[in-house]
Formats: C-alpha cells, sequence, structure tokens
C-alpha cells in the first residue's frame, strides 16, 4: 500500500466489502484509540479530507497485531 493514499487506492480496497460495514479510523500506535470517521469531504489544493467525528474506544488488540502496532 502507498504511504500517500489515493481516492482510487482507498475505493479499491473498500469495493469488496459490506457497504453497511463501519469505518473507524486506527489513530497513534502509541496510545491505540479508535476515532469515527466524518461525513463529511472537503476536497481543496488538490487533496480530499475526510474529517475526524470523535474518540470511540481503545483499538483491540488483535487489530494493533494486524497493523504490527503491539
Amino acid at each position: 500500500m502507498p504511504q500517500h493514499l489515493t481516492v482510487g487506492h482507498l475505493l479499491r480496497q473498500l469495493q469488496d466489502l459490506d457497504p453497511a460495514l463501519p469505518i473507524r479510523l486506527a489513530v497513534n500506535p502509541d496510545f491505540p484509540f479508535t476515532h469515527y470517521v466524518g461525513t463529511g469531504v472537503v476536497v481543496q489544493g488538490g487533496q480530499a479530507f475526510i474529517p475526524d467525528d470523535g474518540q470511540e474506544d481503545y483499538l483491540p488488540t488483535s487489530v494493533r497485531d494486524a497493523l504490527t502496532w503491539s
């Protein structure tokens, strides 16, 4: 996966998933929490921005392991 994710890369990764599956952001490997993804997208300066919409809970250990954040 590229370091600088593009809309195309993201779409390819999501296209086969259940559209009803909730999405969370995994944030900060040193203090791992999940965050809600905001519903708006702002395009400005040639980039798309998806906002964080607040913290949910600790990131599950199995996800930290999969991300090699343990």
